[in-house]
């Protein structure tokens, strides 16, 4: 393999587990929390989830260990978007299954959950894996965004985990891909199947987290790697002086990202979606409160700034997500007609008759290429491909517009020129950081012991995160317990509870007390790249809203 020099150096690096994991596998015991309930919906999930509904959590203890030590075949499958770690879940998880017993084996499907259906597997070999260890990307066997739902999918993941005699399948992934993996579990009961379905938490966007789940596995990386190009941009903004940056941040159903790299990097102004949407805010008054930032600071001289817009900005302001919701419920019930529209001009008058009032004013109110991306394919689950809507550009045309009125009536005397960005794949394949490299290890390694005492519909988690990976906690919490019902192509279906950034937590407070100095004054921070060598603080420290939330 041509390779670099830091991917050669970091093969070097052996990641930190719990204390619990380090010790021999047969010392390892298991204890059992009471029963529990799902977050909404219970009656309804417990009739859906009939055999795996209100289990406990469990975390690992030293102790009597029931797992016997006879070899195994399991499973693994990514899938969905790419996160930095990926590859050392699998290194966790082969290894642990190797200590146990060196006989047993580990495939991998390949492609995400398709590679199930096709039985389109891989046998992973210490040589391969050793390739990947400590790298970032899912290249070591891909992922996908294929959903096994329905009857005859479920039947022909069976025949071929049992085909393969697998005791275990571990799925790598976010609330979707988990919500799949406790289908399975479930499904695999009900069908008499002693294989062990295990989900390991996954998602850039950090919105698959509780109080099991205290961070998805990539985030660390991401908001450390989009933080630096801010802080890039940030430095080169105060050099020129003479740009507004709008920067559009992946995370569409949550903030987190977005929150994140303001309080690593102080920008003139970060947008939180949840805040919007709690104070029902319209877009006019996101876009006026944007603007009085930049005449504020143009009085001082400064006719520079950098603006952070979370990705998923637009279906929080109340008058976009009603139009968004109404979309997605025309274009999911009349899906067939639609597709026989074949020009823009076509679609967009008949959207325009079959919307509300309300909303068919603000669909003919948006720029021609808004409503154009409004109207694109839908995403795997019939909705509206936010990540496609070019929102950052959006707000600097409408920013345009307010400032140029303001001129004319001498209410604003500054200049206005803007950048455009999105940062989003740069940051779901990057060399994990040390956190991210530890966590996935630990993930994957936990994963093996929750299959091996025969858990199924579980999720693995670490906790206590903000401390040294030695203290760390090891465990499970069932996937159940996450849930409730969501609207999904027209019908109520059970799923994950995506987690929302929460405007009464310490992560969210500590921005509000600092963002109108840094709004009006330069106050850019700067976190530079990555850092693997050196002092804890500067090479082991978690993201800000980990140790704000355990502060």
């Amino acid at each position: 393999m041509d390779i670099s020099v830091l991917q050669k150096a970091r093969y070097a690096y052996r990641p930190g587990l719990p204390a619990i994991l380090t010790a021999p596998i047969s010392s390892i015991g298991v204890e059992a929390g009471n029963e529990t309930e799902a977050v909404d919906d219970q009656t309804a999930l417990r009739k859906r989830f009939e055999h795996t509904y209100g289990k406990p959590v469990v975390r690992f203890v030293p102790g009597g260990n029931t797992i016997t030590e006879r070899p195994r075949q399991v499973g693994v499958v990514l899938s969905g978007g790419q996160a930095p770690g990926g590859h050392n879940v699998i290194a966790g998880l082969f290894d642990a299954l190797k200590k146990a017993n060196a006989d047993s084996r580990l495939f991998g499907f390949l492609g995400g959950p398709q590679g199930i259906l096709d039985d389109d597997a891989i046998e992973i070999t210490g040589v391969y894996v050793d390739e990947f260890r400590n790298t970032g990307g899912f290249d070591i066997i891909g992922s996908g965004r294929t959903k096994i739902e329905s009857d005859d999918q479920f039947t022909k993941a069976l025949d071929v985990c049992r085909s393969r005699a697998l005791d275990a399948l571990v799925v790598i992934g976010g609330d979707d891909s988990n919500t799949n993996a406790a289908l399975l579990a479930e499904y695999f009961i009900s069908r008499g199947a002693e294989i062990s379905v295990v989900g390991v938490p996954k998602t850039i966007d950090g919105d698959l987290k509780n109080d099991q789940i205290e961070v998805s596995f990539g985030f660390d990386t991401a908001t450390k790697t989009y933080a630096e190009l801010i802080g890039n941009i940030e430095r080169d903004a105060n050099s020129a002086k003479k740009y507004w940056h709008f920067i559009k941040l992946m995370g569409r159903s949550a903030s987190h990202i977005c929150l994140e790299c303001a309080l690593q990097t102080h920008p003139n102004i970060a947008v939180v979606s949840e805040e919007v949407e709690a104070h029902r805010k319209t877009l006019g008054e996101v876009v006026d409160e944007i603007v009085s930032v930049i005449v504020q600071r143009a009085e001082n001289g400064d006719n520079f700034g950098v603006v952070l817009v979370p990705e998923g900005l637009i279906e929080f302001i109340p008058e976009m997500k009603t139009l968004i919701s109404e979309l997605n419920r025309l274009l999911a019930e009349h899906t067939a007609y639609y597709a026989s529209l074949h020009t823009f001009e076509d679609q967009s008058e008949w959207i325009n008759k079959n919307l509300s009032r309300d909303s068919s004013y603000v669909f003919s109110s948006l720029p021609n290429n808004i409503q154009r991306q409004l109207l694109m394919d839908r995403d795997p689950h019939g909705n509206v491909q936010v990540s496609r809507i070019e929102t950052e550009k959006l707000l600097i045309e409408m920013c345009e517009d307010r400032l140029a009125e303001l001129k004319s009536e001498g209410k604003y005397s500054g200049r206005f020129s803007s950048q455009s960005h999105f940062l989003g794949y740069e940051g779901r394949c990057a060399f994990p950081s040390n956190f991210d490299a530890d966590y996935c290890y630990s993930l994957g390694y936990n994963a093996f012991l929750l299959s091996a005492f025969g858990l199924t519909g579980y999720i693995s988690s670490i906790r206590r995160l903000s401390r040294p990976a030695s203290e760390w906690e090891a465990g499970g919490c069932p996937l159940t317990m996450m849930m409730n019902m969501e609207q999904r192509h027209g019908a109520l279906k059970p799923v994950i509870r995506k987690a929302l950034v929460d405007l009464e937590g310490a992560p969210f407070r500590m921005f509000a007390r600092h963002r109108q100095e840094w709004a009006i004054n330069t106050r850019y921070h700067y976190p530079g790249a990555i850092q693997y060598y050196g002092p804890d603080e500067v090479c082991n420290l978690p993201t800000a809203t980990l140790r704000l939330e355990h502060s």
